[in-house]
């Protein structure tokens, strides 16, 4: 895919503003992204394994870390505190999670405001990598590969990376029997009009691929081993070892 098939996307600077304007939202472990189903299991999926994979966890980098959720549920099954990067397009999001981290008994927190594919991090300097609810951001081919390639040259030997996401599908029949499955569950959330609200977001900011895909992209990109945790519908939980 090209980036003529993403003309008429929302712009990084339009996903941050729209952000700016939901923090609070997003503060809640239990319903903070209750448009993902399964929210709360895959995200406790994921920090489950970051732990039971890459131990001894000292650093840590959150991408698109929003309110915190992740890291501070990371810290819970994490054996010690950690040294923790948060980023995301967000100040105000970013505020939010240092102030909820605060009282985590984490490590020194670190605020990086901006796009992760620009951010200069340390190679090799995260034991564990967080990527929740924002790699469907991406777009071409390129932009992914390249973002999947810049997780790996940050991912410290023996450290490993987790995704939960918004995912497409491969076969074209599958995907719109899960699209409608989630459609239903959308309304059973909140009404047609809620449906209508989440699609509209989609339709505008995100791109997603299938997890199928990605794990292959992992692989390609220098990971050895790669891990489907969890998929249910249009969301999956993953990740990948580096050996």
């Amino acid at each position: 895919m090209t980036n003529s098939d993403f003309n008429g996307k929302s712009t990084v600077e339009e996903i941050r503003q729209r952000f700016d304007a939901d923090v609070e939202r997003f503060c809640d472990l239990a319903t903070g992204q209750s448009a993902t189903m399964d929210a709360p299991l895959a995200m406790e999926l994921i920090t489950r394994a970051a732990v039971a994979a890459s131990a001894p966890i000292r650093r840590v980098l959150d991408i698109g870390c929003g309110a915190g959720n992740n890291t501070i549920l990371l810290r819970r099954h994490a054996a010690a505190p950690f040294a923790c990067d948060l980023v995301d397009l967000s100040l105000p999001m970013l505020t939010r999670a240092e102030t909820r981290l605060r009282t985590c008994d984490v490590g020194r927190i670190r605020l990086l405001q901006g796009d992760f594919r620009t951010i200069e991090l340390a190679p090799e300097g995260y034991d564990v990598i967080l990527a929740a609810a924002v790699l469907h951001h991406l777009r071409d081919d390129a932009d992914w590969e390249a973002a999947f390639r810049k997780i790996h040259t940050l991912t410290a030997p023996g450290g490993s990376v987790w995704i939960t996401d918004l995912i497409a599908h491969e076969t074209e029949a599958v995907r719109q029997l899960m699209w409608r499955r989630y459609e239903e569950y959308l309304v059973g959330m909140g009404g047609e009009a809620y449906k209508n609200r989440v699609t509209d977001h989609i339709a505008r900011e995100d791109s997603p691929r299938p997890v199928t895909w990605q794990l292959e992209l992992l692989r390609r990109v220098g990971f050895g081993q790669v891990e489907l945790i969890h998929k249910n519908g249009c969301f999956a939980a993953f990740g990948a070892v580096k050996r």
